[in-house]
């Protein structure tokens, strides 16, 4: 059951581990984990048909990270919604871990490995289309970067999908504006993005990708009407700690133990 101050507490303690994580291992791409936190707070404890005792139950929806690099906080938020330990995420990025830093199947909870960008929309589509076909009533839902668009497999997957009536397909773009070497605007302009989706027969939805109740409300309103969904959720690179948000560097950047304690006191007292 879906509520404000829960969704708040989650999304506070998926950054907590995130950014635990990423400095224990001397890791990358904190920026694009935070980002997307919000968003994984609400749909993992919310929105996505699951069961953690029984990961691969064949009814759950399915959930694809297409921006694998990031996957930090889907490790911290399958750790809270107990497909294993919370203790196992010390392991991140060490030699001989399960837990790599690009998403990894071999993970209870992850449905695919990632981080060749522009696969996971493509592969959601195969899901989704064999569901229909075989009269299964999960949802699908993938996850994708703003600079990830830039990929064209992923508008072959965008044509592909209205074509087959997928509308147990959601897409959801984790818009914050910045890819790896700079903004997105300035790299490759995707604008305008709504239009784009909607010549394409897509049925979009363009929230706040901090707004719990805004996820939540646009997550639990969908209808099967032939079209495919669109999420265009407008975040920040590095949201809750201050120094990190809107900023280039923190996609490749890790924290140095300065850093680590500044941002840990920030998100101890947000």
């Amino acid at each position: 059951m879906y509520s404000l101050e829960n969704a708040r507490i989650l999304s506070q303690k998926i950054r907590e581990l995130t950014l635990e994580m990423i400095y224990k291992a001397k890791a990358s791409h904190i920026g694009g984990a935070l980002s997307m936190t919000d968003l994984l707070a609400v749909l993992y404890f919310s929105i996505l048909k699951i069961d953690s005792s029984n990961p691969n139950w064949e009814q759950r929806d399915r959930f694809l990270l297409s921006k694998g690099h990031a996957c930090a906080s889907l490790y911290a938020t399958l750790a809270l919604r107990n497909f294993f330990p919370i203790s196992l995420l010390q392991e991140y990025g060490s030699n001989g871990t399960l837990f790599t830093s690009h998403t990894s199947s071999q993970i209870p909870g992850v449905e695919l490995s990632t981080g060749s960008l522009g696969h996971a929309l493509s592969i959601g589509c195969g899901i989704a289309l064999a569901a229909k076909r075989q009269e299964k009533h999960h949802n699908t839902y993938v996850l994708v970067s703003d600079g990830e668009l830039d990929e064209g497999s992923n508008w072959e997957a965008v044509l592909f999908a209205p074509q087959h009536e997928l509308d147990n397909l959601v897409l959801i773009v984790d818009y914050n504006k910045i890819q790896s070497l700079g903004f997105v605007e300035q790299i490759l302009n995707i604008e305008p993005l709504v239009d784009k989706f909607e010549a394409f027969n897509w049925e979009v939805f363009e929230i706040d990708g901090h707004n719990h109740d805004q996820i939540y409300d646009t997550l639990s309103s969908f209808k099967r009407n032939a079209k495919p969904k669109v999420v265009i959720a407008h975040t920040i690179k590095g949201k809750g700690i201050d120094f990190m948000e809107n900023k280039v560097l923190w996609h490749y950047k890790s924290p140095t133990e300065k850093e680590f304690n500044e941002a840990n006191q920030q998100l101890m007292n947000p």
